[in-house]
């Protein structure tokens, strides 16, 4: 019996229409899906409400864990920083409206000022709260600065906010050139929701980017080691299988979910 729950990540299965992810989903057994602003928004400005997604999440038996992402708050100031808190407002109030958990925060691409990260990012918790909703921070291994747990878990710990939460990615540990064994430096309570994918050896790790990402146990990553630290540290909740593998998109997207499923489920139970 798995510890663990199953979701999809709206990436995965990008050029389907956003209904029919969400049916797709339900139909081959997650039990959760994660869907991105951009497409909420592009489905909201066809003239349909937020109600008919979250109608369609409950028809298909989906929970939604998070919704991807908040932007602008990070290494912000002045009037550039309320511009961006406006914008994550907005996008709080849709994923609080759609019964989103957490929010995914990602962080700015460049060097940062660490302390005022951490200042904002309790700020963004802060209103996310007051929405229900938590912002989650993310760390992105293409990044400068952000790019691993550690430094991710640096801004956390300096917001000083007992509701800062993390999202974890094997393809980020690998790509921002850190270890799995940085798991064990959070706690279980801590963990939004663990993404979960595979890369391969070549092309070399600087060179790997989103697109180079593949199902789980068909690169070769240790992967058997991530899902022990996970349940080491008390994590027994969502996977999440996160791909921009531009060949999974020209294939029939129920056939990707479904094996997409199928392979997180044999990496997690064995």
């Amino acid at each position: 019996m798995t510890s663990f729950l199953y979701c999809l990540n709206a990436s995965t299965i990008r050029p389907t229409p956003l209904m029919d992810k969400i049916r797709i989903a339900g139909e081959v057994g997650y039990s959760a899906i994660e869907l991105w602003h951009d497409e909420i928004e592009a489905f909201v400005a066809s003239g349909r409400p937020l109600g008919d997604i979250k109608k369609a999440l409950a028809d298909a038996g989906l929970a939604l864990p998070t919704t991807i992402y908040l932007r602008g708050w990070c290494d912000t100031t002045g009037a550039e920083h309320a511009a961006g808190l406006e914008e994550c407002k907005r996008r709080l109030q849709q994923a609080a409206e759609l019964g989103a958990v957490h929010s995914i925060a990602s962080p700015a691409g460049g060097k940062v000022d660490v302390a005022l990260a951490a200042r904002n990012y309790r700020e963004l918790v802060e209103l996310g709260l007051s929405f229900g909703v938590k912002p989650a921070m993310e760390y992105l291994g293409f990044v400068e600065q952000i790019n691993t747990i550690e430094s991710a878990l640096e801004i956390m710990t300096l917001s000083g906010h007992p509701q800062a939460t993390i999202i974890v990615d094997p393809f980020h540990n690998f790509r921002g050139g850190g270890s799995f064994s940085s798991l064990s430096k959070l706690r279980g309570d801590q963990i939004a929701i663990s993404h979960f994918n595979d890369t391969p050896a070549s092309p070399p790790r600087l060179e790997q980017h989103d697109h180079s990402r593949v199902l789980p146990g068909e690169g070769h990553l240790n992967l058997k080691e991530w899902i022990g630290l996970l349940k080491q540290i008390g994590y027994h909740s969502w996977l999440s299988l996160e791909l921009f593998n531009e060949a999974l998109w020209g294939q029939d997207p129920r056939e990707v979910a479904a094996r997409g499923l199928e392979t997180m489920r044999a990496v997690a139970e064995a």
